[in-house]
C-alpha cells in the first residue's frame, strides 16, 4: 500500500499515512483539526536501459528501438538524415 505525505495548512504539522488507492484522502489535521493538503514528492521509480518503444514488439524490429531518433512515435518511419557533403565543380577542380 502506498504512503502519502500530508501537511496542515494551519499549523504546518507534517505526517505520512499508509492508505489504499481506494481510500479517500485525509482532510483534517490530527494535531489541530485544520485543513490538510497532500504533498507530492519525487517518485521512487526509475527506468534504466534502452527503453520501451512501440516498435519493439514488431517483427524485424530487434535492435531498432534503442533510441528515439529512429522512430517518429506514430509508427511511420523517420526520414533519413540529409547528406551534408556537396560536390561542386570548384571543389572537385581544386582537389585534382
Amino acid at each position: 500500500m502506498p504512503t502519502y505525505a500530508y501537511a496542515c495548512k494551519q499549523c504546518g504539522h507534517r505526517f505520512e499515512a499508509v492508505q489504499s488507492f481506494s481510500d479517500a484522502a485525509l482532510t483534517s489535521c490530527p494535531e489541530c483539526g485544520g485543513a490538510l493538503r497532500k504533498e507530492y514528492g519525487s517518485i521512487g521509480v526509475t527506468f534504466n536501459g534502452s527503453g520501451f518503444y512501440r516498435t519493439d514488439s514488431r517483427a524485424g524490429a530487434k535492435g531498432e528501438g534503442s533510441g528515439s531518433s529512429g522512430s517518429s512515435g506514430d509508427g511511420a518511419p523517420a526520414a533519413a538524415p540529409a547528406k551534408t557533403e556537396t560536390s561542386s565543380p570548384a571543389s572537385s577542380a581544386a582537389s585534382s
